[in-house]
């Protein structure tokens, strides 16, 4: 089979964000007509308009950030694409949260592992298929003795009902992993709720909508950061 050298600056085209000419970092689609951006760009733009920045397509009238959503595949195609800049763009992040005083969250440190586990390995060679069982087995147990979410950054949320057709919930204040996202949160409130739609649910934060897609990470970060 006949095989072909591309040049990365043939695609790049593909690959970077219409908004800021970069890679994409974060990678986040519009459903309504499949441009893609990063979503730090994204956000911020739709906090003005409510069009698609390539097309100028309506994505929403009023909550075009509940229509946008993450695109993994993208992203892993740009992280493979482009050498060294997942690296980077992780050695940022962390930077950034040390500059902050915060703690580094649980999934940049698992790739920054996992990362260096597979560089290990390639230097290494092949293990013996012994020892690999014995690891497999360590870090199963490993898992069971740790909390389910294990080294996520957690966060605290105050659930306040502002809507007189539906009852609060008993507990209003919970714990959970910082990378749940709002959509995590509809499903939850609606089940302890016995609603039949979690469709029927809005999620506010400074009386703004939050996007599905949005972790909590995010929402702290873009929607709390400066608030005492």
């Amino acid at each position: 089979m006949l095989t072909r050298k591309i040049k990365l600056w043939d695609i790049n085209a593909h690959i970077t964000c219409r908004l800021c000419n970069g890679y994409l970092i974060d990678a986040t689609t519009v459903t309504e007509c499949l441009h893609t951006f990063c979503r730090s760009c994204l956000v911020k733009y739709l906090e003005e308009n409510n069009t698609c920045p390539t097309c100028r397509i309506v994505i929403h009238q009023s909550h075009p950030l509940q229509y946008i959503g993450h695109d993994r595949t993208m992203q892993d195609i740009v992280y493979k694409l482009v050498p060294g800049l997942q690296e980077a763009e992780m050695k940022k992040q962390r930077e950034f949260y040390h500059k902050l005083g915060m703690e580094v969250p649980g999934d940049i440190k698992g790739e920054t592992c996992s990362t260096k586990q597979h560089l290990d390995s390639h230097r290494n060679g092949e293990t013996k298929a012994d020892e690999n069982i014995n690891k497999e087995t360590s870090e199963e147990k490993q898992e069971e003795d740790n909390d389910y979410h294990r080294s996520d950054e957690q966060v605290s949320i105050c659930l306040e009902c502002n809507s007189s057709k539906l009852r609060g919930l008993k507990r209003k204040w919970i714990r959970c992993s910082a990378q749940a996202t709002v959509l995590h949160l509809k499903k939850f409130i609606a089940k302890k709720l016995n609603l039949s739609s979690f469709n029927e649910l809005d999620i506010l934060c400074n009386e703004e909508i939050l996007g599905k897609d949005h972790t909590l990470k995010f929402v702290v970060v873009t929607r709390w950061r400066f608030k005492v």
